[in-house]
């Protein structure tokens, strides 16, 4: 019995097979309400299988175009079971059972099972699909040429769920997008963004392009790193700024903020007129990564006020100011007297008499440092001193033992005197432990006030050969040779030329 006889003596089984396939997409209508739009392509293809089988009991007078509505009133109807089966399949029963998957692997499975479907009936007609595929090879080639962005889309789709580039439920950012993934179709991805915008993106385009996913690693909590940043003034306290903001997070209860990994804030830029300062943290959810970036900043900004810091703002200044000479005499004056508190406050110059401590504050530079710098190395030579006025660092001396802290510096300490005084290399290493405000003496400054007062330097030396016989013990045990005293005041006489 050939297809044709099957299908004109099955109408009965038929009617029954569409009656079937329209209780149980009825059914999933009552249990997923929520998904009826899932059975559209049903229903479509089983109304089409209806009119085809109301179509043959008109043509019964007509057998062949009877035979051929018939035989496509099965294929619809088939059509329209696969494409119900395949969707309480992937909809209803592999959800229940921890199954997840996206749009694509229905599309794909539903295509793939109309196919052999198509293939079976073509079959059961008498046609050998071998052959039809043999003698149809040019338009083969022609529709594949045709369809190549069809079949690059659904390639493209089918490769981000196999290698695990893309999920669904993944949040991802292309460009100035950034949302949820919503679904994997045949031909593109549905991304949802917070505006409840879909965004439709080929799948093709995605297997080329750059686009960036928000996932946690393996076993981990999820964790995104953002950024804000700050403009503050010029004149703020870097380590003050940099406390304020870290401290900001982490003594905030900040939803979706995490505390672990910890916030940390850097000195990203230095502009006309500020600084940008970032404080970087860690979002829970990337869902709020504006939201998180505000709260954020509430939190920053009053803290930078409770430390006194002040915002700054973007400057341009041009050379139409007009400095009244009060005004800049008040301004030098005030300069001068920090850098006599400087000389008044150090141990070599001390008590020195005010003419000559005037003369030295007159010659000092401005050497400010950060956390870390090194300010002068073992070994190196540099014929000046510094003076510090704020802050801490370590000497550290490199012998046969390894490295050894033999000092500690702070506010009012010198180092470096034997570099200025004798031309020595430097026999230690200074190293800032905190932000270290400073000023620089060079020899020519010095030599100017030694050529005024030659007995100057006894009365240096003999400070000089107490901090010397202080420092010895440390030096000795790491292997550091010591100056000799007795001939210190005949070194600085022959450094700076002077007559005996």
């Amino acid at each position: 019995m050939t297809f044709l006889e099957l299908a004109l003596a099955g109408q009965r089984d038929l009617w029954l097979a569409l009656l079937v396939v329209a209780l149980m997409a009825t059914f999933f209508r009552g249990v997923r309400p929520g998904e009826y739009r899932a059975l559209r392509v049903t229903w479509g293809l089983w109304g089409l299988a209806l009119i085809a089988l109301v179509a043959v009991t008109g043509l019964r007078g007509y057998p062949v175009l009877a035979g051929t509505a018939s035989e496509v009133a099965i294929v619809l109807a088939g059509l329209s079971a696969i494409h119900l089966l395949a969707t309480v399949a992937f909809r209803v029963v592999l959800p229940r059972l921890g199954f997840g998957f996206p749009r694509i692997a229905h599309d794909l499975t539903f295509t793939g099972l109309s196919l052999a479907w198509m293939l079976l009936c073509l079959r059961m007609s008498g046609v050998d699909p071998t052959q039809l595929f043999a003698t149809s090879a040019v338009i083969t080639a022609v529709l594949a040429f045709a369809m190549q962005d069809t079949l690059g889309n659904v390639l493209g789709g089918v490769t981000l769920q196999l290698d695990n580039s893309l999920r669904v439920g993944d949040w991802v950012k292309v460009d100035d997008v950034s949302g949820r993934v919503t679904d994997v179709h045949w031909r593109f991805t549905a991304i949802e963004t917070r505006n409840r915008e879909l965004v439709i993106l080929p799948n093709s385009w995605l297997m080329k392009n750059r686009f960036t996913v928000l996932r946690s690693l393996e076993g981990e909590p999820f964790a995104w790193r953002r950024a804000v940043h700050f403009n503050i003034v010029v004149t703020a306290d870097p380590e003050t700024v940099l406390r304020a903001l870290e401290r900001s997070v982490l003594d905030a209860e900040v939803p979706n903020v995490l505390n672990n990994p910890p916030p940390s804030a850097i000195l990203s830029e230095v502009s006309s007129g500020y600084c940008q300062y970032t404080l970087r943290y860690w979002l829970g959810n990337p869902q709020f990564d504006d939201p998180g970036d505000s709260a954020v900043r509430v939190h920053a900004l009053a803290a930078l006020a409770r430390a006194g810091v002040q915002l700054g703002v973007r400057q341009e200044e041009r050379l139409i100011i007009k400095e009244s000479d009060s005004w800049r005499a008040a301004a030098s004056q005030r300069e001068a007297e920090r850098r006599l508190d400087a000389i008044r406050r150090t141990e070599l110059f001390a008590n020195l008499p005010e003419p000559e401590q005037q003369m030295l504050a007159g010659h000092l530079v401005h050497a400010p440092f950060a956390a870390g710098d090194v300010l002068t190395r073992q070994g190196a030579v540099a014929h000046w001193l510094y003076l510090i006025t704020r802050g801490e660092a370590r000497v550290l001396v490199d012998g046969p033992k390894g490295r050894l802290e033999v000092a500690t510096l702070r506010g009012g300490a010198i180092f470096g005197e034997m570099g200025m005084l004798t031309g020595e290399a430097r026999s230690a290493s200074v190293v800032a432990v905190s932000a270290v405000d400073c000023y620089r003496l060079d020899k020519a400054g010095f030599a100017k006030v030694l050529e005024q007062r030659p007995e100057l330097a006894a009365e240096v030396t003999a400070i000089v050969e107490a901090r010397n016989a202080e420092r010895s013990v440390l030096l000795a045990k790491a292997g550091q040779p010591v100056v000799d005293p007795d001939d210190l005041l005949g070194r600085i006489r022959k450094f700076f030329s002077l007559r005996g």
